[in-house]
């Protein structure tokens, strides 16, 4: 790795659609700039905790079993098959609508099918909490998924929700995307810039 190259965190629940197209865009930003990524998970179900009503309502249940074989990999084999595994889950949920894939995904990313059964364990729920409250305590309880955050001047980290995109932008694009993003995050006191989405997600398939 490049001594000039910034490590960018990526904290993902895997069954959120826009977080897969802006995980695709942070892909293509490592080629394009001088960016590696540490995949991170995070919990949609971790986050609406105490609400009277989930906003996922029924996959509220589901939602659990994914994030917790993600914990097992990331605790077992590290960042880089992390990746390979959310990689392998995007494809099956979001490109082929195969939600009982876990199994399947793990095959694809090289790893131990095995790892299956931290799916029905609690075992790894802490560890679900811990990455979880990491990436809240950088931009507050009020966002969800995907949280990113990079080095920035001494020593503190430039952090922010998103960005949502759709489609996953790529080439040049991509690169004035993150160019942007960062510039905008790393403004002191600057918080939120917005606008409602008019589209389903963009796959780009």
């Amino acid at each position: 790795m490049s001594p000039h190259t910034r490590v960018a965190e990526f904290w993902f629940d895997p069954v959120c659609p826009y977080t897969w197209i802006t995980s695709r865009w942070m892909i293509e930003v490592t080629r394009v700039r001088p960016v590696a990524l540490r995949w991170r998970v995070m919990s949609l179900s971790v986050l609406n905790e105490g609400l009277d009503e989930n906003p996922e309502g029924e996959w509220g249940d589901y939602m659990w079993a994914p994030v917790r074989v993600c914990a097992a990999v990331e605790q077992r084999y590290g960042s880089e098959a992390l990746g390979r595994l959310y990689t392998a889950l995007g494809s099956r949920f979001h490109l082929q609508g195969e939600w009982d894939a876990l199994e399947a995904s793990l095959s694809d990313a090289g790893l131990p099918v095995e790892l299956a059964d931290a799916s029905l364990s609690t075992d790894y729920d802490q560890a679900v909490r811990s990455s979880h409250n990491e990436a809240m305590s950088l931009v507050g309880q009020d966002v969800g998924t995907p949280v990113i955050a990079v080095p920035g001047p001494n020593g503190t980290r430039i952090a922010f929700f998103g960005p949502v995109v759709s489609p996953a932008p790529r080439g040049d694009l991509a690169a004035q995307l993150w160019d942007g993003v960062l510039m905008v995050a790393g403004v002191p006191g600057f918080y939120e810039l917005k606008r409602s989405r008019t589209q389903e997600p963009d796959f780009g398939v």
